[in-house]
């Protein structure tokens, strides 16, 4: 008989530790959850780098990534107006040089072509 006491007085201890684990690892997961840690890097003030690589939605303030340009023909001098996301090869109104081809995102310029990028 006396050992069937300790095994309860056992039991009821280990029931009582373990809930009182228990509440102690809930009070430390709240307890995290509202801890103030720094951050790594200052996002409202985003280098000038990292902007420029980012989606047009994902920036700071949403703009689009693509413009127009003014591209120099260099075998005419000719100005033709060119797109920066083109996604076909664009040639020379004038003399048909290969002014810029497609790529998966920004057009190629061709080696010795010249660009301005329009205003708005």
């Amino acid at each position: 008989m006396h050992v069937h006491n300790f095994k309860i007085r056992l039991v009821v201890y280990v029931v009582l530790l373990s809930t009182t684990d228990l509440h102690m690892e809930i009070n430390f997961h709240q307890e995290a959850l509202h801890a103030k840690v720094p951050l790594v890097k200052d996002l409202l003030h985003p280098s000038p780098e990292e902007e420029k690589w980012k989606h047009k939605k994902k920036s700071l303030v949403q703009s689009p990534n693509s413009y127009f340009m003014d591209v120099k023909c260099p075998s005419c001098y000719k100005i033709t107006t060119v797109f920066s996301h083109a996604q076909t090869v664009v040639l020379c109104i004038s003399c048909s040089t290969v002014l810029c081809q497609p790529t998966g995102g920004k057009a190629r310029l061709t080696e010795g072509c010249s660009f301005r990028r329009k205003q708005h």
